[in-house]
């Protein structure tokens, strides 16, 4: 019966894959960066992540994880404004859990994210397997992609309280993404949970997971998305795939409300985890290295490297500008050859629009005050018509 079901869900795969508008091919740009994931890095960050003993929480090992996680991405080049602390306790605990979420805005959709996700908690353990492993694939996701424009903005988030009952997940999800006005758009969830091999074991093959579970109004979708990610595993990595359904970890508190997700977890299953002999020494970190470049090819192809204008292109074909920059109590849009109907927008480093203003039959130059938003960095985004124009912007 097993083998019928995986008949039927191939088909299903295949069926929807067909529904696509674009095909799956090589990207030699894709794969120049993936080329770039770094197997000492993999392996060095395993050492440190283990090294900080069984996070567990109201441990000092938890907040300990929490700081060191913070510094790996302030190390990348993110800044304090991109990092937020999701804090939240729960029935039977007064201790203080955190959730870490680092936000890279995309450049066309900057509203719209995709989420990357793994758990920096451990029972019984250091969790080196679970979920070290994930930690680290999406640390060199987070590395690779910081300096790489996307059209969609990506979450890189690290949940706490999943071994204890997916409460981090569960709490972000309440918390976060449904008290937003209006509720946060996500395209889709990527969670990397127990990634690390079994020492010992040929271990060329990672499981992708897509939604089986009620409700299922995202089930199809989550089946496309899945397939994309079986792809460029193909694509990107030596590995092999196979195809297995989501359940246990933090994406079904997102499925759960409705969300299209999709996640990798290793073929062959440790028989580690959640004891004190979930160590580095029982992985295999060749395989760790191999997910980890997998998952740099699905995240650049499910955000979408950016093709809008460049500052190059709107200053010299359209003869625009945004200035000045740094800016103070006004900023100046001077549209060039652009249609005068336009819309401009400032968009924070967290992906909430502050500004959005529409222009109908515009001044060449229009001044945008500034004066009651507050100092940091933004994104500006023109658009007009079928052209986008985006532009980094400071406000002192």
């Amino acid at each position: 019966m097993r083998n019928i079901f995986y008949f039927f869900a191939i088909i299903t795969l295949v069926y929807f894959s067909s529904q696509e508008t674009y095909s799956q091919v090589y990207n030699a740009n894709y794969a120049a960066v993936v080329n770039q994931c770094s197997s000492s890095n993999i392996l060095n960050n395993l050492t440190e992540y283990e090294a900080l003993g069984v996070k567990r929480r109201g441990t000092a090992a938890l907040d300990n994880t929490l700081t060191w996680l913070k510094n790996k991405y302030l190390s990348y080049g993110y800044t304090a404004s991109q990092i937020t602390e999701d804090s939240y306790t729960y029935t039977g605990s007064t201790a203080v859990c955190k959730n870490l979420v680092v936000t890279k805005i995309g450049t066309v959709y900057p509203n719209t994210f995709i989420i990357i996700d793994g758990h920096y908690d451990s029972i019984n353990g250091t969790g080196t397997n679970d979920n070290g492993s994930g930690l680290v694939c999406i640390l060199e996701v987070a590395r690779l992609l910081k300096n790489i424009p996307t059209q969609y903005s990506i979450k890189f988030i690290n949940f706490s309280g999943e071994e204890d009952g997916l409460y981090g997940s569960q709490h972000f999800v309440s918390a976060v993404v449904n008290a937003t006005t209006p509720k946060m758009n996500i395209k889709l969830v990527f969670n990397l949970d127990e990634v690390g091999g079994v020492a010992g074991m040929v271990n060329n093959t990672i499981t992708c997971e897509r939604d089986m579970s009620s409700p299922t109004s995202n089930n199809a979708a989550s089946a496309v998305v899945t397939n994309e990610l079986i792809t460029c595993v193909g694509l990107y990595s030596p590995l092999n795939t196979f195809l297995d359904r989501a359940y246990a970890s933090d994406y079904m508190s997102f499925q759960s409300n409705n969300e299209v997700i999709t996640g990798f977890f290793e073929r062959n299953e440790t028989t580690h985890k959640h004891t004190p002999t979930d160590f580095l020494v029982n992985m295999d970190p060749t395989y760790n290295y191999n997910v980890a470049k997998a998952a740099i090819g699905a995240m650049l192809h499910f955000a979408v490297v950016d093709t809008s204008l460049s500052n190059e292109e709107f200053e010299s074909n359209f003869q625009g500008a945004i200035y000045p920059n740094p800016a103070n109590d006004t900023l100046y849009v001077n549209c060039g050859k652009l249609d005068r109907n336009y819309t401009f927008k400032l968009i924070d480093l967290l992906g909430k629009t502050i500004l959005n203003k529409s222009f109908e039959m515009a001044n060449q130059n229009e001044s945008i005050s500034i004066s009651e938003i507050p100092k940091g960095v933004y994104l500006a985004v023109i658009e007009s018509g079928k052209n986008k124009y985006t532009k980094k912007i400071i406000i002192n």
